[in-house]
């Protein structure tokens, strides 16, 4: 079931967000030494653990792609993400680190 939709980045709230079908999916961030530190996952119910969620996940990393930072998934849901796509986004996380 793929969407299509665009991932904002909420500066003030500090979170990546998205509505879909009117439900707001969000990932909390913080910034410290070029590292992205994803924080907390936000979404209903319906769409955990389902391909738009998936989604989602994708559309925020594939975001640094070109950028200085490194990301550092500490959220559950984002590591859980990083591991099953570990070989697409393994350039994004700081050296040393392994999820």
């Amino acid at each position: 079931m793929e969407k299509d939709f665009e991932v904002t980045k909420n500066e003030f709230q500090r979170q990546y967000e998205t509505k879909i079908d009117g439900e707001l999916l969000a990932v909390e961030f913080s910034e410290h030494d070029r590292k992205i530190f994803l924080t907390k996952l936000t979404m209903p119910e319906q769409y955990k653990d389902s391909e738009i969620q998936n989604q989602f996940i994708s559309k925020i990393l594939d975001s640094f792609e070109d950028t200085r930072f490194k990301v550092m998934p500490t959220c559950p849901e984002v590591a859980k993400f990083f591991r099953r796509n570990r070989l697409k986004y393994k350039d994004l996380l700081p050296a040393g680190i392994s999820i």
